[in-house]
């Protein structure tokens, strides 16, 4: 059974349901965070929230990053109006209205059960308190859970704290006796959210050089009732060979919606690329790489040389190209399954009843569909919101008991032009943009 004895009521939604096994991973870091809200609201945040919901955090490589978050009874921790000044800019950048996560979805691979685990199994309610060693060097805020299971609905379950990741950049300088190099420094935002017997960690990273990289693990424990995969789908686990946990996936998306330079009407664009081989006269081969503007609703699909990005409208940087955020993907095992999850990515024009990519509860008009397959239809992108999806194919293994090693799954969005260098380029070094020559 997908239960967990602390909670009654998940006892209760969950009896007579087969158990899943679910592997992940979490991290926090070391360094002050400066935002401390003390409860979260229900409703959506104003466009500019008041102190108790904002972050802010000025890392020590010269980034600053804001946002205001929210806690939603079904998605669980959601932040927006997200915007970041590297240094040498003038104000802040607007990157994102919005960024949640949009489900995440478990089949079993004995076709006898599968969950939505945000709309269907009470993700939210499951906001976990965190000790303060799990936030080193960080702030624990306190989150008031809509319609809380528990007598107290507030939950010390929100960490804000930075933490360095290694190495920005290492350059040989041309005169061969310097070298330039810096540690990068990322703003960490993360919750967990227990579901059953496994323990979900939504993290939101945020880079000094305008990365934004989004993760979900889980880690927790193997259900002791989850030992039925006697028809080969499953993993003999523990003495012997009798006990064979039951092998799913785990197919996480997340809803981003865009708002570069503070404006909603972004623009969509595919590139892909194509090899050919040597022609006569050639050494090497050819690598051509086409455009494809995106101007209506896509379902669409990664694979080598392709890749999307989200145009400002309106903002260049200093050198006056466009602003843009490119789509990096994760790995990822595609679940064919089920239609929405066929795909590895789908942009759709803004509907504020689309909020979940499978199993949604919004009543979106008849005939909308209650998946982000069927809100596909060929709508033009006036407003476009990515959907983005990275699947995981569980097989238990003996490491994965106990407690159970985290395995992460996730992606992230990079700044393409968004300035017109590098935003943690030496000062010494920031005459060299461009097409520079080396000084006389």
């Amino acid at each position: 059974m997908r239960v967990n004895s602390n909670t009654k009521a998940r006892t209760r939604a969950a009896a007579g349901l087969t158990v899943a096994a679910l592997a992940a991973g979490a991290t926090a870091g070391a360094g002050p965070a400066t935002a401390q809200p003390k409860a979260a609201p229900a409703a959506p945040a104003a466009a500019e929230c008041s102190t108790a919901y904002r972050i802010e955090q000025k890392l020590s490589t010269g980034t600053t990053w804001r946002m205001c978050w929210r806690y939603d009874g079904k998605a669980g921790l959601v932040l927006e109006n997200i915007s970041y000044q590297p240094k040498g800019e003038p104000k802040q950048i607007k990157v994102l209205n919005s960024a949640r996560l949009g489900q995440i979805h478990v089949p079993y691979d004995d076709g006898n059960i599968e969950y939505d685990d945000l709309t269907g199994f009470d993700f939210a309610q499951g906001l976990m308190n965190l000790a303060p060693g799990e936030c080193p060097g960080g702030t624990i805020k306190t989150v008031k859970v809509p319609d809380s299971w528990n007598e107290d609905p507030n939950v010390k379950g929100l960490c804000t704290t930075t933490r360095s990741r290694g190495h920005a950049y290492r350059m040989q300088g041309d005169t061969a006796n310097k070298v330039f190099q810096t540690e990068g420094k990322d703003l960490l935002v993360y919750t967990v959210n227990q579901v059953g017997w496994y323990e979900y960690m939504t993290e939101w990273r945020f880079q000094d050089d305008g990365t934004i990289t989004m993760n979900v693990g889980a880690t927790g424990s193997l259900s002791w009732d989850d030992y039925d995969a006697g028809d080969g789908r499953g993993w003999p686990i523990g003495k012997g060979a009798s006990a064979k946990a039951t092998s799913h996936s785990h197919n996480a998306f997340w809803r981003l919606d865009f708002a570069l330079d503070g404006s909603t009407k972004n623009k969509v664009e595919q590139y892909d690329s194509t090899v050919s081989a040597p022609t006569r006269g050639q050494r090497a081969p050819t690598t051509k790489t086409t455009r494809t503007k995106v101007t209506k609703e896509l379902a669409g699909d990664s694979k080598a040389y392709r890749w999307w990005r989200m145009v400002s409208a309106t903002g260049k940087n200093k050198d006056g190209h466009a602003r843009s955020y490119e789509i990096v993907p994760g790995p990822t095992t595609k679940y064919p399954g089920r239609s929405y999850t066929k795909h590895d990515l789908y942009v759709t024009q803004y509907n504020k009843c689309e909020l979940f990519a499978s199993n949604s509860p919004g009543n979106c008009g008849a005939g909308a569909g209650k998946s982000v397959d069927k809100w596909v239809n060929g709508q033009a992108l006036t407003h476009p919101v990515v959907w983005m999806n990275i699947g995981f194919h569980h097989i238990a293994r003996d490491e994965d008991q106990q407690p159970m090693p985290v395995h992460w799954q996730g992606f992230s969005i990079a700044p393409r032009d968004v300035t017109a260098m590098n935003p943690l380029t030496p000062a010494e070094l920031g005459w060299q943009n461009g097409h520079w020559r080396p000084r006389s």
